[in-house]
């Protein structure tokens, strides 16, 4: 029985009509004999769910088996997976222990707002007999989240963190609250008989003393805080890439914010390492969110960062900037690593495809992560860096990068790895399409980008690398009176590194043409915690022993100070930096310069020779000599803070320093 054109009809052998299906047609949905009452659409399998619930349940694998330990050895060898997560929340609990307590809370794993959780496995950790028999967070749950992967914790900050949203290229764009840079003022150190002989105290430093008593009032206000909270995300991570040196380090925050943050910035263990991590070395409470009692003493306001070295412990209150934790971390470092000997470095850290290791130290402008970040070279970090006797490794797995004025032309690294797992700090963007406005300043100029160091397409991975070949300390100088380029001898390597010195420009207003001068020790004044001739002594034993060159290079003005000279052009700078990777800079002639003696070369390929020396730039020559005086007796007076501390043998070195620098 034909039906029409469009499709036929058949009999089959029971005398029932079939239905062709003609081409093009959508799939047909047939009848049974045998159940007339039941419609079944055979287009595509069903899925094996009863109920809505069941179906959702069916959609998020289980995770893959842990990865099994090689041998017995470690905290958590040979255990079942029921012994090994119960030691780990105790390892959490014991974290979160309040010290009037003396009892860590129940923790769970898990996030309270899953409705799968049946019957979770809960643990407290009991210090000792409570001094207080009950309390309200005694009696709840704390739910821990523990070590969330990116897609995890974007659902978390987008679903209960106002101002978290994914944009156009997938980062999560977050805000920090009412701080949106570091509170340096806010810092505080406990001053004990250890740390006492041991810091840098006084005059220059950036330590500011607390007592054991304050920060542990500061402390359990934190962990009060934080085991108040429903849930508390738990980030256990490893700080330098040198497997014999690498720090544990374990993060408890409240927000899922800071959580991806350290996610990115911190080195991120592998599921065999995270069975085996035990007992971290170094733990931050970050309760960034509360505001610290400002009556308590020492406070100087309702921000306070803490850190106490015998604890091994860092509080965070009335600061939700995720870079306090970073820097707060890199503090700790310049303290526990010269103890093994081990030099800690604010630099940048790149590789040659021949395996020559250059260091990049420089302050904010100087161009540090333009000039290290080569696409001829490999990356090995960007920031924080430690030499030791094998050579150098990063201490971090991530880049944090300014954002301010990004583009694709100038910093295409950067731009490209600003994707999913990406957090944005404080940048604008547009509201429908989300597209980033890196030029957009309204709610700070230090807007920025945390990502995994693997996002840079020529990184290092690891990020080690051998003993370095050149130490280059980069300078914008905008008195203009620093040659591009100086060979340093080991004496004035230390000077200027102590030094620390850039200029920045005092202003951009019309008629306000005068140079500033920035000095910051080691070029990172903030985060040291010995004595910069400490850090410095390391540097030239280790330059001395490797058979490495110091350099100063200026990316500052040339032919005048800033308003009548100019910016000396990227192009030169980048053949200076090509010409000391290659050597070809060591075998070039050298002349000596007035005032401060640096040894500087005649002839640099790529470079007019006339610039190479400053006095020939100028048309102005008593100006010159004027301002080389001038920037001269900046750097003596500078220098003062650093006379009084004797190093070397009968203080040899202390005086082979000063004499390293300007002589007039």
């Amino acid at each position: 029985m034909a039906a029409n054109g469009k499709g036929e009809m058949a009999m089959n052998g029971n005398g029932a009509a079939t239905a062709r299906k003609p081409k093009g047609l959508l799939p047909s949905i047939t009848t049974s004999d045998k159940h007339h009452d039941v419609c079944h659409d055979m287009s595509a399998p069903t899925v094996k769910a009863q109920t809505i619930d069941e179906l959702h349940s069916l959609q998020k694998k289980k995770s893959a088996p842990t990865t099994p330990i090689k041998g017995i050895q470690g905290t958590f060898a040979a255990l079942s997976e029921e012994e090994r997560q119960k030691q780990q929340l105790q390892s959490i609990s014991a974290s979160l222990a309040s010290l009037t307590r003396e009892t860590g809370p129940k923790v769970v794993r898990g996030d309270p707002a899953s409705k799968s959780q049946t019957s979770p496995r809960v643990h407290q950790q009991h210090v000792a007999e409570p001094a207080i028999s009950a309390s309200d967070s005694s009696l709840k749950f704390t739910h821990v989240l523990y070590n969330l992967s990116p897609a995890e914790l974007y659902e978390q900050a987008i679903h209960y963190e106002k101002g978290s949203f994914i944009t156009s290229t997938g980062a999560l764009a977050t805000l920090s609250g009412a701080k949106t840079g570091r509170a340096p003022r806010d810092k505080r150190v406990v001053k004990d008989d250890v740390t006492g002989e041991e810091l840098w105290w006084g005059k220059g430093s950036p330590n500011i003393e607390m007592d054991e008593h304050t920060f542990m009032v500061n402390r359990e206000r934190a962990v009060d805080y934080l085991n108040s909270l429903d849930k508390v995300f738990v980030n256990d991570q490893f700080l330098n890439w040198d497997p014999e040196n690498r720090i544990k380090v374990r993060i408890v925050s409240a927000r899922a914010y800071h959580s991806l943050f350290m996610h990115n910035m911190c080195i991120r263990p592998t599921p065999e390492e995270l069975e085996d991590f035990g007992t971290p070395d170094f733990t931050i409470y970050n309760a960034g969110q509360f505001p610290c009692n400002r009556y308590t003493h020492y406070m100087t306001s309702s921000t306070s960062i803490d850190l106490n070295l015998a604890r091994r412990e860092m509080v965070i209150l009335g600061t939700q900037y995720a870079g306090e934790m970073k820097k707060g971390l890199f503090s700790v470092m310049h303290y526990l690593m010269p103890k093994r000997r081990i030099l800690s470095l604010h630099s940048g850290c790149n590789m040659g495809k021949d395996g020559d290791v250059a260091l990049f130290f420089g302050l904010s402008g100087t161009g540090k992560t333009t000039l290290s970040t080569d696409p001829n070279r490999y990356l090995i970090g960007d920031d924080e860096h430690c030499w030791t006797e094998t050579g150098v490794s990063n201490i971090e797995g991530g880049c944090y990068a300014k954002c301010i004025d990004l583009s694709r032309e100038k910093e295409p690294d950067i731009w490209n790895a600003i994707k999913f797992g990406t957090v944005l700090e404080n940048v604008v963007f547009e509201e429908h399409t989300r597209v980033v406005d890196y030029a957009d300043k309204s709610v700070t100029e230090n807007t920025r980008a945390s990502y995994p160091i693997e996002y840079i397409p020529n990184a290092k991975i690891p990020c080690v690398g051998p003993h370095p070949k050149n130490v280059i300390l980069l300078a914008c100088d905008a008195f203009g009176v620093l040659p591009p380029v100086s060979k340093l001898n080991l004496a004035q390597t230390m000077y200027h590194f102590i030094s620390g010195y850039t200029a920045l420009v005092a202003g951009t207003e019309e008629g306000v043409k005068e140079p500033r001068a920035t000095f910051s020790a080691c070029f990172g004044a903030a985060f040291i915690m010995m004595h910069p001739t400490k850090y410095a002594a390391m540097l030239a034993e280790k330059m001395q022993k490797h058979g490495a060159t110091g350099w100063l290079v200026n990316t500052g003005w040339s032919g005048g100070s800033y308003g009548s000279g100019s910016r000396i052009k990227l192009a030169y700078t980048r053949k200076i930096i090509d010409a000391i990777h290659s050597g070809s800079l060591l075998k070039a002639e050298y002349k000596k310069t007035k005032v401060f003696g640096l040894e500087i070369p005649t002839e640099v390929e790529g470079v007019p020779s006339e610039i190479l020396d400053p006095v020939n730039t100028w048309s102005n020559k008593l100006g010159y000599e004027d301002t080389l005086m001038k920037l001269a007796g900046l750097f003596k007076n500078n220098f003062e803070t650093f006379t009084d501390h004797k190093i070397g043998k009968d203080n040899e070195l202390t005086e082979e320093i000063l004499a390293a620098g300007p002589n007039f």
